[in-house]
């Protein structure tokens, strides 16, 4: 979940988010000593042409790695109505 959705920009009524915010992640499998492996999360890449606020959006072929040891994430729901590159 984004921690700050972006209601700028809505998609079937709800937000988007932007890649520049942090996300909590939830049902991380990895367990490991502190600090956890898995708690929030960066996308680091997005959408490329389409904008808001200056920033690009979160899309399902982005990509993202969990804070602080930069696993890559695997998305498991994503809305599906609207593409943008």
């Amino acid at each position: 979940m984004p921690t700050a959705p972006n209601p700028r920009v809505l998609v079937s009524g709800q937000p988007t988010a932007l890649i520049s915010i942090p996300w909590a992640v939830v049902g991380c499998p990895l367990a490991a000593p502190p600090p956890p492996p898995c708690v929030t999360a960066q996308w680091v890449t997005g959408t490329t042409r389409v904008t808001s606020n200056g920033q690009p959006l979160v899309v399902q072929t982005g990509q993202a790695v969990s804070v602080p040891n930069g696993t890559p994430l695997i998305p498991v729901v994503m809305q599906t109505r609207v593409m943008a590159t």
